[in-house]
């Protein structure tokens, strides 16, 4: 897997490393495929980086060391729960919120209607989602949210007594965003990501999210997997908590790659997410989601979650979500696909690169200890604020 941390070689990418003998997480850089430290006191966090003017010229320029090669530290990221002794990768963001959209693509909303009218149950899905094709069509990529298109597919679902909570954020005016995890708690690339134990359905989703400043200005953008509990969801919306943070369920990286010549909210909004699971028993799923589909941009996802009616001081981590969700069975006929422990997920895009991650039962994932006043008191402790 370490090969697949194959970055561009343009552009500027930022991000966070552990590295033994040093308590606070480094602010990283990449340079001719080196791992650099550039932690100062002008920039202690990725987030102080990224509220700068020109985020990608600081990176850019910032003095720094080696701590590594970039494919060396790929694989201790990897081997991390067996040897902390070496530099390994962590998520790229710190103090920014994590916030996700859903429902962000029309195609993909019939699947979230389907784990709701199934109650949770894998086994009536493959027959609620022929009923509801057959009135509707399988063809929603050019439906625009809010439009009177999308207002008469929603009476033909309601009349059918599809109704639901997802139609609303779906087809309607209004986005859904909600929090994904805590500042500080997201996972990076080579580490295990984690499932409630209480799910028997589940699937990885492969995003982009986008960096936000404070300003609300885009600066970057890095992969993520939005892990979700189909089953949880899909017996009550209000379990959307439950169903979505949990220890090490979301997961960024490897790297932010912030906007410059080479790289703007244009590649972001045509880049094509890649999805691969393969299994310790074999299985392997694959697939891919084009963010040319996205039903609401990423500017009206972030204009949605801040601004005016609602402020982040340091800035926030927005996953603009997936048209994938896997329905191919694993194992019996009708089950449609749900993780098993030691799945390896990895999620590529051309110019972000690749994370890669392994999934376990929440409860087994390293528990989230380092908070946001444990990293003050370790900078304040080495002179860096």
């Amino acid at each position: 897997m370490t090969d697949l941390l194959q970055l561009p070689g343009e552009g500027v990418f930022v991000g966070r490393a552990r590295m033994a003998g040093t308590p606070y997480p480094l602010v990283v850089t990449v340079r001719g495929g080196d791992v650099v430290d550039i932690t100062s006191k002008a920039a202690p966090t990725v987030r102080d980086i990224c509220e700068m003017d020109d985020p990608a010229s600081y990176a850019r320029s910032a003095q720094g060391r080696a701590i590594g090669s970039l494919a060396a530290i790929a694989k201790y990221s990897i081997e991390a729960g067996r040897d902390t002794a070496q530099p390994c990768l962590l998520s790229p963001v710190d103090l920014q919120a994590v916030k996700a959209s859903g429902v962000t693509f029309v195609v993909s909303l019939l699947e979230r209607v389907i784990e709701e009218q199934a109650r949770g149950n894998p086994e009536r899905a493959d027959a609620i989602r022929a009923d509801i094709a057959t009135l509707i069509g399988h063809d929603l990529s050019k439906l625009k949210p809010g439009s009177p298109e999308a207002m008469e597919i929603k009476r033909k679902l309601i009349e059918r007594g599809a109704w639901s909570q997802y139609l609303e954020v779906g087809i309607g005016p209004d986005a859904e965003i909600f929090t994904k995890c805590q500042p500080l708690a997201s996972v990076g690339f080579g580490a295990d990501v984690g499932l409630h134990p209480v799910s028997t359905w589940n699937n990885p989703e492969p995003e982009i999210a986008v960096i936000a400043a404070s300003s609300g200005k885009i600066v970057g953008a890095a992969l993520g997997n939005d892990v979700n509990l189909r089953d949880v969801e899909g017996r009550s919306a209000l379990l959307l908590g439950k169903a979505k943070d949990n220890n090490a369920s979301a997961a960024l990286g490897p790297f932010i790659r912030l906007f410059d010549a080479t790289f703007s909210i244009a590649d972001v909004k045509s880049a094509k997410v890649s999805l691969k699971v393969e299994g310790d028993d074999g299985f392997v799923l694959e697939g891919a989601s084009s963010m040319a589909e996205i039903s609401r941009s990423p500017e009206e996802l972030v204009a949605a979650a801040m601004g005016r009616h609602h402020q982040y001081p340091d800035g926030m981590a927005l996953y603009l979500g997936t048209m994938f969700v896997p329905s191919k069975d694993r194992g019996e006929k009708g089950k449609g696909f749900t993780h098993k422990s030691g799945d390896r997920v990895t999620i590529a895009t051309e110019k972000l690169g690749a994370l890669v991650n392994c999934v376990r039962l929440s409860t087994e994932c390293a528990p989230w200890t380092y908070g946001a006043s444990r990293l003050m008191r370790d900078l304040a402790g080495a002179g860096l604020i």
